[in-house]
């Protein structure tokens, strides 16, 4: 077996080129405004010592727990095991939130070069034998029953952490779980950039003024900057090109074009396809999951989570598609009229369901999209969510003018409770570049913790891939990506609020974790939240009453398709997981296509994320887990009825509950209680299926 030293050697004749560790950012405390990571200072090369020797630190560090002589105690074993790698957390924070959102080439070859030795890491810890003795030891002690909840509850995470990685299995099953391990974590990391590289290499190229017919002029001045050349506008396959390009765009030929391009990203041969990793990754998960006795992967994750099993992930996504279907049939009959009656022969098609869409609300409801950008302005929008923030829980964001940054392009503030404390610091990183992975999402350079007593508070991010500005204008929000920035500030709040003292009970379950996201976009399009930030960017003006009425009518109209493609990619991920076993002759794009068969979809209708750009399951972290966002949708529907059953959205009461009981306690206590505490009794799909228009 290869030691961590060896690693580093190896390592090192593989760079071609000595370390600098000279200066290096992570080896001291930063001296820098709220202890932010001094992103300025931070080299590619810092990183690669930094692991290595914050891998060194925890394994002396853990080396130390188990020469302990004395009897082991939560103290001189639970605690101090939570405590330990604090180098190693500080690089890896700001080298995976960088990654995400700055990867360049030379950060990814480093990330797939430290893979595997993270992976030994993690391994060498959860499968020491004498560390896991100690750990035994406290959990079946005495000591236990004296422990308060959040110790108590610590314990019994850090014993089944062991357990689920391995802690029981023979040294023969265990050597080949590190197999598994880090080959798996090795392809996940591959999937993840092949599909950013298949994103940025498809371009739409127009050089005919015509084929821009109905095309927001923003969208074509965008277009525009992208081609750098004159007489040429260029289209990506970037959610603020791509999106309202198949929402406006007149000329079907080039929908259908830049649609099928965004379908098959993975899979067009070559060296960024994905159907080998995704075949490779199922056999693997499979084979990892068997080995610790489930029968699927699926049964490993869902252990952990509060859907418990995969019969339980099923009933609800079924509860929720059979009206679904019915809707977007219905929609699908609408948008095929229209199509019809305008003389476009033919069968409705994919490319043709976001236009028809656009046009059907426009002349159902008069309204289109163009119509809300103009009061939608980004930095309007974003004071709005502080200003609800503000109204539910008293707290304040403040610009931060000197402080490092992630990129250039973010924003950050500082966020305060009501008396004055300081919460942590928010990051706003808006924009696609070539080297951000695609999607939203909300991230930490700075995990709450404690310290001596005393609260640490958290350095939080927001990522988004939003509309740029362009055409002399700033940036203008769609609807979607108002709703979307509420969201990912839900989670923002759950890490800024969240108050524990270890690591260890930091997180709650996958299926969880949506909650605080979700029920802040049931804020957005509220008419009082309107009228506070929807104004014109031009003239000031506060968005027109009738503009908001055509909204609140027109809100469920298109919930037929969008609920359908969430289903439907949620019982993929399921299918691919619950598999007992893969045949040699697996075909990746087949399974998918029965998958959706047995669903009975409309072809009309793909799945929202295909197999070979499925990041969510495929890049870990969502996998035999996509079914979340519907089951905390359960949770935040009906969540939200309290605010409203209190006859004021924004009753402090109310609100405070939900701080106390949801936002604060990390993992602390079960999600159902959590639940339980805040509405006094679980939830039912009844408020899920009224606020999608399903019933």
């Amino acid at each position: 077996m290869i030691t961590i030293a060896g690693l580093a050697v190896l390592l090192g004749a593989c760079g071609g080129k000595k370390e600098n560790t000279d200066g290096n950012p992570f080896f001291s405390e930063y001296k820098t405004p709220f202890g932010v990571p001094p992103f300025e200072e931070i080299r590619p090369e810092h990183y690669k010592p930094a692991f290595l020797k914050g891998m060194e630190e925890q394994k002396k560090e853990i080396e130390a727990i188990i020469a302990d002589t004395a009897p082991a105690t939560f103290e001189n074993t639970i605690a101090a095991l939570d405590q330990s790698g604090s180098l190693l957390r500080r690089v890896r924070t700001v080298f995976s939130g960088l990654n995400s959102a700055n990867g360049s080439d030379e950060i990814q070859a480093l990330d797939k070069e430290l893979s595997p030795l993270l992976s030994q890491h993690s391994d060498d810890n959860i499968l020491n034998p004498a560390l896991f003795a100690r750990v035994k030891a406290v959990y079946e002690g005495p000591e236990k029953a004296t422990l308060n909840k959040e110790q108590a509850k610590l314990t019994e995470e850090t014993y089944k952490n062991f357990i689920r990685g391995g802690a029981n299995l023979d040294a023969e099953q265990q050597e080949k779980l590190r197999e598994l391990n880090g080959r798996l974590s090795l392809l996940q990391i591959t999937f993840g950039q092949n599909m950013l590289k298949e994103t940025n290499a498809f371009k739409l190229v127009i050089d005919n003024e015509q084929d821009l017919a109905g095309l927001p002029e923003s969208l074509i001045a965008g277009a525009k900057e992208t081609a750098g050349e004159e007489g040429k506008w260029v289209f990506t396959l970037h959610n603020p090109s791509i999106m309202p390009f198949l929402q406006f765009a007149d000329n079907r030929a080039l929908r259908e074009q830049l649609f099928n391009a965004y379908l098959n990203r993975g899979n067009n041969g070559g060296e960024n396809d994905n159907k080998a990793v995704v075949k490779e990754l199922i056999t693997l998960r499979l084979e990892k999951a068997k080995l610790l006795g489930y029968t699927d992967y699926a049964a490993f994750i869902l252990e952990e989570r509060m859907a418990q099993n995969a019969a339980n992930v099923y009933s609800l996504l079924q509860q929720v598609w059979e009206p679904a279907l019915v809707k977007a049939k219905s929609e699908a009959a609408d948008l095929q009229a229209l199509m019809h009656k305008e003389g476009t022969q033919g069968e409705l098609q994919g490319w043709d369901w976001s236009y028809y869409t656009e046009k059907v609300k426009k002349a159902r409801f008069d309204l289109d999209e163009n119509q809300l950008r103009p009061y939608l302005k980004l930095e309007n929008v974003r004071n709005g969510m502080f200003w609800v923030a503000h109204k539910l829980y008293g707290i304040t964001f403040t610009t931060i003018a000197e402080i490092p940054k992630p990129h250039p392009e973010a924003e950050a503030f500082e966020c305060k409770d009501r008396d004055g404390t300081h919460l942590g610091v928010l990051y706003l990183d808006y924009f696609p570049r070539s080297t951000k992975r695609g999607g939203a999402w909300c991230g930490t350079y700075r995990p709450q913790a404690y310290a001596n007593g005393e609260r640490i508070a958290p350095v939080v991010t927001i990522v988004c891939n939003f509309t740029k500005p362009s055409g002399g204008q700033p940036a203008l929000f769609s609807a979607d990506e108002a709703e979307t920035l509420f969201h990912e500030f839900g989670h923002a709040l759950h890490n800024l609020f969240k108050d524990v003292h270890y690591y260890g009970v930091a997180g709650v379950p996958r299926d969880f974790v949506e909650l605080p996201s979700q029920i802040m976009e049931h804020w957005v399009f509220q008419p009082e939240v309107l009228n506070e930030y929807a104004r014109h960017y031009q003239t000031g003006e506060a968005i027109p009453g009738d503009l908001v009425d055509k909204l609140e009518k027109s809100g469920t109209y298109g919930e037929g398709f969008a609920t359908s493609e969430y289903i439907e990619a949620s019982v993929l991920d399921m299918d691919f997981h619950v598999l007992k076993e893969i045949p040699a002759d697996f075909g990746v794009i087949a399974f998918e296509a029965a998958s959706m068969k047995r669903l009975h979809t409309l072809p009309q209708i793909p799945p929202r994320y295909r197999s070979t750009y499925f990041n969510h399951t495929m890049g870990g972290g969502y996998t035999a887990g996509y079914y979340s966002y519907m089951w905390a949708e359960v949770l935040d529907a009906d969540a939200f009825q309290a605010f409203v059953e209190a006859g004021n959205l924004f009753d402090p009461a109310t609100a405070e509950r939900f701080r106390k009981y949801i936002l604060t306690p990390g993992g602390i206590d079960d999600a159902t209680t959590m639940y339980i505490n805040f509405r006094g009794a679980e939830p039912g799909v009844g408020p899920l299926l009224k606020n999608r228009g399903l019933k």
